[in-house]
């Protein structure tokens, strides 16, 4: 979200396709200011999902779109089947995306987490996309500082964070897979 308010400062087109705020007035606050592109609902086995609305996208033609969440599987008759896929559609119409995977969701790497974590991820992407990027900027914390967030409500709410801590969010872990990222990305 920075970055995009950094091309957004330099005057160009950017817009929210989707973000998560998950209710953390941190990263509400971040999202104020930008054209949010309106979500498009799915209902499935009688729930109302909000999904990115791709449709809207391609018509509004922004030069820079932001999507969260790029490993997020779409509801059941969705035009793809995972987000990644929804992002190739839109950057074949010559439109930029900006957007968040975490270590985890790396196609390739998802035995090595598991081994680490004990923990099988089954959400990811294909490194075949990931190699597509033109930059791949990495957000790197200390585990030290991941924990704080966690423990401050950043990431989960407070009875989320703890067990998150306490399982996959070890300190072992978190340098490990942070190991991972540095190594993936260099």
């Amino acid at each position: 979200l920075m970055a995009g308010r950094a091309r957004l400062a330099d005057g160009m087109d950017v817009v929210i396709g989707i973000v998560e705020t998950h209710s953390r007035k941190e990263t509400q606050a971040l999202v104020e200011g930008y054209e949010l592109i309106p979500r498009r609902q799915v209902d499935y086995k009688g729930r109302v999902l909000d999904e990115m609305d791709i449709d809207a996208i391609l018509a509004r033609r922004p030069a820079l779109v932001l999507v969260d969440e790029l490993a997020h599987t779409n509801a059941p008759g969705s035009r793809h089947p995972k987000r990644y896929l929804d992002v190739q559609e839109i950057l074949t119409h010559g439109i930029d995306v900006y957007t968040t995977l975490n270590i985890q969701h790396v196609e390739s790497l998802n035995d090595v987490v598991a081994q680490i974590t004990r923990v099988r991820v089954r959400e990811t992407v294909p490194d075949s996309v990931i190699d597509q990027a033109d930059d791949i900027e990495i957000i790197d914390l200390t585990p030290d500082d991941l924990i704080k967030r966690l423990e401050e409500g950043k990431v989960y709410f407070p009875n989320t964070a703890q067990r998150a801590i306490e399982n996959y969010f070890s300190p072992g872990n978190l340098t490990a897979l942070r190991e991972l990222a540095l190594r993936r990305t260099a």
